[in-house]
């Protein structure tokens, strides 16, 4: 479980992760890209758990009129557990 192979393909992994969304910070049109749409399937997964029904992920439970809600503390914490879990199990499977 802890071995040290799984760990490097986990840093291999979040290095890809990162290496992807830094273009995005100096280029804001590389976030229309076929790799910036990559970056943001994490980021855009939080409104998939909200409507399947999980609590407490986006701020005023969803209702922001015309616009997308902000996730909520609680929202960024649960999302960046569940990328970082699936991150892990599949540095595992390797």
């Amino acid at each position: 479980m802890f071995k040290r192979r799984t760990f490097t393909i986990l840093a291999l992994i979040l290095l890809a992760c990162f290496l992807l969304a830094v273009p995005g910070y100096f280029w804001p049109s590389y976030l229309d890209s076929p790799a910036g749409l990559l970056v943001a399937v994490p980021y855009l997964s939080i409104y998939l758990f909200h409507k399947a029904g999980v609590p407490g992920l986006l701020e005023h439970n969803g209702l922001c009129g015309w616009g997308w809600c902000a996730p909520t503390l609680f929202g960024w914490c649960f999302i960046v557990a569940f990328w970082l879990m699936l991150a892990w199990w599949l540095a595992r499977a390797r």
